[in-house]
């Protein structure tokens, strides 16, 4: 079974937020493909179950708030016996420009703190990543520009990004990550 993680804070405040970039992406991902969703609870996260490309796929967003994400997949993973390397991430990234995209074998959390916390309830920073750039402002906090709306002009940005990103997520269920990473890392650059 793989696991697709798309990080986010629930509730309405922080709808169209910066932070809230994995949430809007599975979203636009379920409504680009169709996919007939019935989400259930469980473990302080919404999830549903499909079959793509003949093998279980679970979607997860957990609705603990960013900084506790890791809990929430750390149940998932344990009572589902989920390996590490079936993980998949999506989440913001401050470092990369809006519209850009890079996708990570494993690594650090690079001050990421939902990253952070999965990383620190798995004990293990060998999970997969797919980080979507939503650029950086210096001269806002950095909280306050995270959890902040996007504008028109991103969205519009992002929006384009997801068109790419829905084929990358379909590639990553029938592709060897490292292909993956060799056919899209390239064009962000």
């Amino acid at each position: 079974m793989k696991l697709v993680c798309c990080l986010g804070n629930p509730g309405k405040e922080y709808d169209n937020t910066r932070h809230n970039i994995g949430f809007m992406f599975l979203d636009y991902y379920i409504k680009k493909k169709n996919i007939n969703v019935d989400w259930s609870s469980k473990f302080s996260g919404l999830f549903f179950e499909t079959i793509i490309d003949g093998e279980k796929v679970m979607f997860l967003k957990p609705q603990s708030y960013m900084n506790l994400s890791g809990t929430v997949v750390n149940k998932f993973v344990s009572y589902y016996k989920i390996d590490i390397s079936d993980i998949l991430v999506i989440c913001d990234d401050l470092d990369l420009t809006i519209g850009n995209f890079k996708l990570k074998m494993k690594g650090s959390s690079g001050g990421h703190n939902g990253l952070k916390n999965i990383e620190d309830c798995l004990k293990s920073q060998d999970f997969k990543r797919l980080k979507i750039g939503i650029s950086k402002n210096n001269d806002i906090d950095t909280k306050d520009y995270v959890l902040g709306k996007l504008s028109k002009e991103e969205k519009d940005i992002i929006t384009k990004t997801y068109d790419q990103l829905v084929d990358v997520l379909d590639t990553y269920f029938t592709c060897e990550f490292s292909f993956l990473m060799n056919k899209y890392n390239k064009k962000n650059r």
